[in-house]
């Protein structure tokens, strides 16, 4: 039966087909399910199949990105009610659409009082039942004030000018004490209600009378709560039966302060009393008692760089991690979506930040078999035999059998078909590949993005780019160098206590060994920081059953020898010893306990490096070195300029040998610049001379309007090439003076929080203000024709060319978006010119009336056929900066998808050759499936090519030829059919349209 049950769950599975295409909608209050319902519609005439949901359950209130949540088992009700949440859905299904949802594994959102997990540990610590199911880090300090707590960094002062002030406050609500500080609220652990209870106690009996039954049940109370455990206690029957204990001492207090209105007033004025007196600290020496008796130590917000013990979404004190390794915690996390799955309502899942969680691998693989499970169980409970034995009793056997199942799918050969479509958002290095362990279709696609931008940046634009950067600034390191430092600085600050605890697992293992024992905590310290900061990649992947895999046998061995060689005074022991530990080379006699005390640092260390690479490189480093923002992408890395022809043709064929199914975006939630103003930006790289000229000469011109900030002016000259990539790259295509006021203000918001991400001369801890205002005001005279008319003069015939040739940037990158291998992803929008910023930018409404129309022209005019059809173009390409031309790219790419399945998705990917003298400057390829074929081609370094041209069209092509294979091939743009006997003129290709997907015919 089990066998049975197995098979068809995976029969059941299978029958679930990847998706073809995706569209990702960003849900909050201000989009909600209601909106996704009516935009149904509009998303199947577009021609994607999936819809790719945001975090949708429940979130801390106001949250706009759906990240921070607070309660996995229940939607979010700013979205929407479970009503309009199935109305979408059937929305939806009614459209032939299916959905992909973003879901959050490794972090839960504590800074509300939403949190039921967050607030029983607080108010119970290391006894309360969620105690594990954050990663909290009960004994690592050395401080006896953090002994079995939480330091909660929530304070805007320090703790005892916050107490004084009167702005902590002792409250009784329906039997239970909080502290609130402001709207937050903090549980009183029952255990120290006596405090509060047993305070001017004989006031009580003068008021009630010593025969009185409120004060007998009173005194009744009082002696309960005396007798509760500690927060100490964690044998789960004793845990059970204290909370037990505690929930009736609030019923019985909420009960006694009802009925006796004597007793709620006595509760009253004591707590009044504990709430002391601004003016007099003495009066707080009740209330601070109190709160030493707590869970948790409220602190000051700046004592969390050193001192908090929680394990956090990189240094976001508001994010919580939680321990998914743990099956009880996966469980509770995993049980509303494993319903949406096994129900239908779902068809995959993307996984957020893998690289946060102790063991990603095991993760994934224990996701893939709870859905079996899920499968089973549904249909096992749906058949009426199955009452007959719970499934509780077939579980164990249940559990064998898919583990087998799925060891045979892991060995399988070939592009892997797991059950669950699951992809993970897994940011990799230059040459990184994705883990062939993981139980994944593939990535989110960063790497996706950095491949396809750079074949559209100019390595020969390198040289010139980079003179003119160390001209401009002087000494500036290469890239490499400012990813070292920012790694530093942020071990040195906002990571320092992650560091610390680190260091304090290694003393414990070190103190072990006679060889080993004589390195000082200091010594530890700083080694554990260099071999951080000279990490190759985000993170390891060293398994706790103790497999060391080559390629992380290559990184950590890296890491030390450059820790080492950066610390030629340092001793070389340690650094061995370090390497050593992380490779899970045990000392001779260690015990398993040993071992098991090692592998678990090996984990920690790994849930640390993913961070600091993070904040490092995407929040630092990205923000300081400016040489050409384009390649300033996350996965990407700015020290290298560029992807040849060759090399993303080899990306595309290795991504489908490995990864066909992996989301293909250029533009994201997170991306820090939109695709359309990335495509602008790469202009810039092919008329380097022209564009350094230019720069030298706005840096002469708008020297004056600079003003002093402290003992600089400001904005410094490597700020103010950045706001100069900046306007050119999203400047809008209309430019009426209302939509040029809201882009100065998007530019200045972005500029400001460019200095803060770059910690250099500001930061978000500690903002310079003057600093910051002076690139505020920078930015606005250099848009105000009465500040800056020359400079503007000279800026826009630059604009006008660099934005020309920057849509057809965007509309070859759309293309291969589009056709190459992988599943492609349009981020909300984008599906017109976007020139957005980094968030909160790229998260503005979007017009959908607006796209709603275009569309409607587009579908139009797939109906059109011959001249018809190349008048509609030729109309739209002159019109170009409307955006129906990228609208049409992509509706007519995503039909072609639609009217040939498979052929994108699976089918064979083989580059295609060009000849003559332009062949540089085309990227073509073809794909193949079960006798269907298609040729996709796009023009790059148009700039280059197009010379004093217009448009990348016809005659501009020259000679060059593509080698195509022989037959009739029909453009799906413009209708045209073009023979091939082995080769097409470029000039046919492009005649009429900038971009072309040919579908072969005969």
């Amino acid at each position: 039966m089990v066998d049975e049950l197995i098979s068809r769950a995976l029969e059941r599975a299978a029958g679930r087909r990847p998706p073809e295409s995706t569209y990702r909608l960003q849900f909050h209050a201000g989009f909600t399910f209601r909106d996704a319902a009516a935009l149904a519609p509009y998303l199947r005439d577009l021609g994607v199949t999936h819809v790719y949901a945001s975090p949708y359950l429940k979130a801390r209130p106001g949250s706009t990105h759906g990240y921070d949540i607070v309660d996995h088992r229940v939607l979010n009700p700013e979205i929407g009610t479970r009503e309009d949440y199935d109305a979408w859905v059937a929305a939806l299904n009614a459209c032939g659409l299916k959905q992909v949802l973003d879901i959050v594994p490794n972090h839960m959102g504590v800074a509300t009082n939403d949190n039921p997990w967050w607030n029983d540990v607080l108010e119970n610590g290391p006894a309360s039942k969620y105690a594990e199911h954050f990663d909290i880090a009960w004994h690592a300090s050395d401080r006896d004030d953090l002994r079995d707590r939480v330091l909660l960094p929530v304070l805007g002062n320090s703790y005892g000018d916050v107490l004084e002030a009167g702005e902590l406050r002792l409250s009784f609500e329906a039997g239970a004490f909080w502290v609130a500080y402001y709207d937050r609220r903090f549980p009183v652990s029952p255990r120290s209600y006596a405090l509060v209870l047993g305070h001017r106690l004989d006031d009580l009996e003068a008021r009630l009378g010593a025969e009185a039954p409120d004060l007998s049940e009173y005194q009744s109370v009082l002696t309960a709560v005396g007798h509760l455990p500690d927060r100490t206690e964690t044998d789960p029957a004793k845990v059970a039966e204290r909370q037990r204990e505690k929930e009736v001492v609030k019923r019985r207090l909420a009960d006694l302060t009802a009925r006796s209105d004597a007793v709620r007033q006595f509760i009253d004025e004591t707590v009044a009393l504990y709430n002391g007196t601004p003016g007099d600290p003495r009066s707080f020496d009740r209330l601070d008692e109190l709160l030493g008796r707590q869970c948790y130590r409220l602190a000051y917000w700046r004592v969390a760089t050193d001192e908090i013990n929680y394990r956090r979404f990189f240094d976001v004190n508001d994010l919580a991690a939680v321990s998914t390794e743990r099956e009880e915690v996966f469980r509770a996390a995993h049980e509303l979506v494993l319903a949406l799955l096994t129900d239908g309502t779902l068809e995959g899942v993307r996984i957020d930040h893998p690289d946060g969680l102790y063991d990603p691998q095991g993760y994934f693989h224990r996701l893939q078999r709870a859905y079996v499970l899920a499968l089973a169980r549904h249909a096992y409970e749906a058949d009426p035999a199955g009452a007959a034995t719970p499934w509780a009793e077939i579980e164990p056997a249940a559990v064998e059998r898919v583990e087998a199942r799925l060891a045979e799918i892991a060995g399988a050969t070939g592009a892997r078909r797991w059950p669950l479509y699951v992809v993970a958002e897994k940011i990799l290095g230059a040459a990184e590949p994705l883990p062939g362990e993981w139980a994944v279709y593939g990535t989110s696609g960063y790497e996706f993005v950095n491949a396809v931008n750079g074949v559209f940046i100019d390595a020969a634009g390198e040289r010139p780019l980079t003179r003119l950067y160390r001209e401009l600034v002087e000494d500036a390191p290469r890239f490499a160098e400012v990813v070292y430092r920012c790694k530093r600085l942020v071990l040195q600050a906002s990571l320092a206590s992650e560091l610390h605890t680190l260091t304090r697992q290694l003393d414990r293992i070190a103190r072990k060994g006679r060889k080993t024992r004589d390195f000082t905590l200091n010594t530890l310290r700083e080694a554990l920081r260099e071999v951080i900061a000279c990490f190759p990649v985000y993170r390891s992947y060293i398994s706790d059953l103790g497999a060391v895999h080559d390629a992380d046998r290559q990184y950590v061995e890296a890491a030390v020898r450059r820790a080492r060689a950066r610390n030629p005074l340092t001793g070389p022991s340690v650094f061995d010893f370090v390497r050593r530990t992380l490779l899970l080379e045990y000392p001779d006699g260690a015990t398993d306990a040993d071992a098991a005390e090692q592998r678990r640092f090996v984990g920690k260390f790994q849930q640390v490096t993913s961070p600091v690479m993070a904040k490092g490189l995407e929040d630092t480093a990205f923000y300081r070195y400016v040489r050409f923002v384009s390649l300033s992408e996350v996965g990407g890395d700015p020290g290298r300029f560029g992807t040849s022809v060759e090399g993303l043709h080899w990306f595309n064929a290795d991504r489908q040998a490995k990864w066909p199914y992996g989301l293909s975006p250029l533009s994201t939630h997170d991306t820090k610049r939109s695709e359309d103003v990335r495509a602008r930006l790469n202009v810039l790289s092919e008329i380097p001379d022209e564009w350094g000229e230019a720069v030298r000469r706005w840096v002469r011109t708008n020297a004056g309007l600079k003003r002093a900030a402290g003992d600089e002016t400001a904005p410094d000259v490597n700020d103010e090439y950045l706001i100069y990539q900046t306007l050119v790259g999203a400047w809008p295509l209309d430019g009426s003076p209302e939509v040029l006021s809201g882009f100065m203000t998007r530019v200045q918001d972005y500029v400001v929080k460019a200095l803060h991400e770059a910690k250099a001369r500001s930061s978000w801890v500690n903002p310079n203000g003057d600093y910051d205002r002076a690139a505020r005001e920078f930015v606005a005279k250099l848009l105000d024709p009465a500040a800056s008319q020359a400079f503007l003069d000279d800026f826009r015939p630059l604009l006008q060319r660099v934005v020309r040739l920057g849509l057809f940037n965007s509309l070859s990158q759309t293309l291969l978006k589009l056709a190459s291998p992988g599943v492609p992803d349009t981020y909300q929008g984008t599906e017109l010119w976007d020139f957005s910023l980094v968030d909160p930018d790229n998260r503005r409404p979007v017009d959908y009336d607006r796209r709603r129309e275009l569309l409607g022209g587009c579908t139009a005019a797939a109906a059109l056929t011959g001249d018809a059809l190349l008048k509609w173009t030729a109309d739209v390409l002159a019109h170009k900066e409307d955006g129906r031309v990228k609208v049409y790219v992509t509706h007519r790419a995503l039909a072609c998808r639609r009217d040939h399945p498979g052929l994108f998705s699976e089918g064979e990917y083989a580059p295609l050759a060009a000849a003559g003298a332009r062949a540089d400057h085309l990227f073509a390829f073809a794909r193949t499936h079960a006798g269907a074929s298609a040729v996709v081609a796009v023009p790059r370094l148009v700039a280059k090519l197009c010379g004093g041209a217009a448009e990348p069209l016809g005659d501009v092509w020259g000679d060059t030829t593509l080698a195509v294979p022989a037959g009739r091939w029909r453009n799906v743009f413009t209708g045209e059919v073009l023979t091939a006997a082995d080769a097409l003129p470029a000039a046919d290709v492009f005649r009429h349209f900038p971009v072309a997907l040919l579908v072969r015919e005969g």
